[in-house]
């Protein structure tokens, strides 16, 4: 890139000999102070590093991803490389929708869609991009800079959600996530709406005003209540949400204390079953759906937890290269325990006597001797209680 700019300038200097025009020469040289801003920024940042065809597990300097890919080894996920296949989309880049952002950027999702419609000397997601393109030049990123509470904003939206992308050897349908990281009702609404029509799984966060509590959610269509079945105790008690802030808050907007209460360290959890009388026509249409197919998941549900039984019969892990092997001991004495794991090699001796022989050699007149000075020292007992 900084060798194109370099023939523009180029170009631009043999364009204004050539021009006689004192407006047309003044022109060219405010586009070419321009391009000479642009070649500054370019010169003095960092170089980006190349993109990897291929997750590896190798741990070296120049793979970013083997302490992800060590998921994988730790049979914690199957397949990590499948991250590269999904799409999640984050509504709001603030404090919340700006870690997620970069958290999913860092982990290597395949394609990430930011929405946001505030500016920060530039747009946001315009900002957004920059920022985690140098991060991670794997990621397909899209930018959006909309309300997606207007009428225009909100068509926008669905379209985007629904649309597929094509580029760098991938191909996404639509998004497989969205992230809902806004601040304020109205958008949430508009969100829970989006995805109820066009059936897509989201997550809803949110920061108390105090900013030590927040909650996560998870809302899917048909199978949990979405944003409309249970509203919050202020909007459903009409009471105007934007009387409820205080100058200098930023409330729902701080990510480090999300999901619990930092004072007390306690992260309740609950299950939010969808309400049959809810307000959205959408959401009791995606309730019909699920409870229709059910009979099918029941019985992908019960093969698959015989899938699962008769896989956990077999050996845990085939390969032993270290001869580990787990011994029934419940028949073992314990005495006999002791003497095998202390057990000294050929030609050493012990100094002190074995703690079993030890035991074994102590005289029995240990006995009646306690029992009779026990015997004195209650005579002694009685004999101050009586004077």
């Amino acid at each position: 890139m900084e060798g194109e700019l370099k023939e523009i300038l180029a170009d631009l200097d043999d364009l204004k000999g050539v021009v006689s025009e004192p407006d047309h020469r003044e022109r060219i040289e405010k586009i070419k102070k321009r391009a000479e801003r642009i070649g500054g920024f370019v010169g003095s940042s960092h170089v980006r590093r190349q993109r990897v065809k291929d997750m590896s597990a190798e741990v070296v300097d120049t793979n970013p991803y083997s302490r992800l890919m060590a998921l994988q080894r730790m049979g914690i996920v199957k397949d990590y490389e499948r991250i590269r296949e999904f799409s999640v989309a984050v509504v709001g880049i603030g404090g919340v929708g700006s870690v997620a952002a970069e958290m999913l950027t860092r982990c290597g999702i395949g394609r990430l869609l930011l929405y946001d419609y505030d500016t920060v000397g530039m747009t946001k997601t315009d900002a957004a991009v920059q920022t985690l393109s140098d991060i991670n030049p794997d990621v397909v990123l899209e930018s959006y800079t909309l309300n997606i509470t207007t009428v225009k904003g909100f068509e926008t939206f669905m379209t985007s959600l629904t649309s597929g992308h094509i580029g760098s050897n991938k191909h996404f349908t639509g998004v497989d996530l969205v992230l809902s990281c806004v601040d304020n009702y109205e958008a949430r609404m508009v969100v829970n709406q989006a995805c109820n029509e066009l059936n897509k799984t989201w997550m809803e966060s949110g920061v108390s005003e105090n900013a030590v509590s927040g909650h996560i959610q998870l809302l899917v269509p048909g199978e949990t209540a979405c944003f409309a079945c249970a509203p919050p105790l202020v909007v459903a008690s009409g009471i105007d949400e934007r009387t409820l802030k205080r100058e200098g808050v930023c409330a729902a907007s701080l990510p480090t204390t999300m999901g619990y209460n930092a004072l007390k360290d306690y992260f309740p959890t609950m299950e939010m079953r969808p309400n049959t009388q809810c307000s959205n026509a959408a959401c009791l249409e995606r309730q019909k759906v699920y409870a229709q197919m059910k009979p099918i998941r029941d019985a992908e549900a019960k093969a698959m937890m015989e899938a699962q039984a008769l896989s956990d019969e077999g050996p845990l892990h085939v390969d032993n290269e270290w001869n580990i092997s787990v011994v029934d001991d419940d028949g073992v004495e314990v005495s006999q325990v002791c003497r095998t794991t202390d057990a000294l090699p050929d030609g050493l001796a012990r100094e002190l006597p074995d703690a079993d022989d030890f035991h074994d050699d102590l005289p029995t007149s240990t006995t009646a001797s306690t029992s009779f000075d026990l015997e004195d020292l209650q005579k002694q007992l009685d004999a101050l209680n009586a004077s």
